[in-house]
């Protein structure tokens, strides 16, 4: 995650969405606190009341909103709130980190090519739950995380960048999600650095990376460096 001088270019703003403790989201703000994000996280917005990582952006000085899915009659009036929220803090960039809603087109639309999300998967195997135990099931010789563009199709969007571990003979679906989750917490702001940056984007047929279209999987991580090929 290389950092580059915001002398000479337009700051780009971060908006966050969280669910709960936010680990992912902790990655993010200890990112920026390093100088390590191209761009300033200016919003960490929950659609739960008691989510932690909340208070733990308060902490860090991140402007934070909370839109309570409970309060809205139907999914497609609460993404509309959350979409207005959301744009009020112009940003060039949505990350979902750990947002445990099915968002609709309703906010998906209007923020497609802008939505980032990781899934505990090496996509476009095991799209949405229990990912480790099915891949266990399957006997796969490996597991990963995958960061992708966020579009209606769950969890089908272009992908950008994916990272594998090896499933071990003793590995539960609880050692496995430890082990993916470290590689999350390496890839995720990777790859948004990459939007950030204008080296990934989301065009008809997918992802393109420096130009080049990303295969299904998109980049492969690199766990000796900072980059990938």
């Amino acid at each position: 995650m290389a950092s580059q001088s915001t002398a000479t270019k337009p700051v780009k703003n971060v908006v966050i969405l969280i669910s709960g403790r936010g680990s992912n989201m902790e990655v993010f703000l200890e990112a920026s606190r390093q100088g390590m994000l191209d761009g300033t996280i200016v919003r960490v917005i929950s659609n739960r009341p008691d989510a932690q990582g909340i208070d733990t952006a308060k902490r860090r000085g991140i402007a934070t909103a909370v839109i309570d899915h409970k309060t809205f009659d139907t999914r497609e009036a609460f993404d509309a709130a959350l979409a207005a929220e959301v744009a009020s803090a112009d940003p060039d960039v949505v990350v979902l980190a750990g947002f445990m809603r099915i968002l609709t087109p309703v906010f998906i639309d209007r923020f497609l090519g802008k939505l980032v999300n990781i899934h505990p998967s090496l996509l476009p195997k095991y799209a949405g739950l229990n990912t480790h135990q099915r891949a266990i099931d399957a006997g796969d010789a490996e597991a990963g995380a995958t960061v992708h563009y966020v579009t209606n199709e769950l969890d089908g969007g272009p992908a950008i960048l994916q990272a594998r571990v090896k499933i071990d003979d003793l590995d539960t679906a609880e050692t496995l999600a430890s082990k993916v989750l470290e590689v999350e917490h390496r890839i995720f702001p990777e790859a948004v650095n990459w939007h950030l940056q204008g080296r990934v984007l989301h065009a008809e047929l997918g992802a393109y990376l420096d130009g080049e279209l990303l295969p299904p999987g998109g980049a492969s991580w690199d766990p000796c460096s900072a980059s990938s090929a």
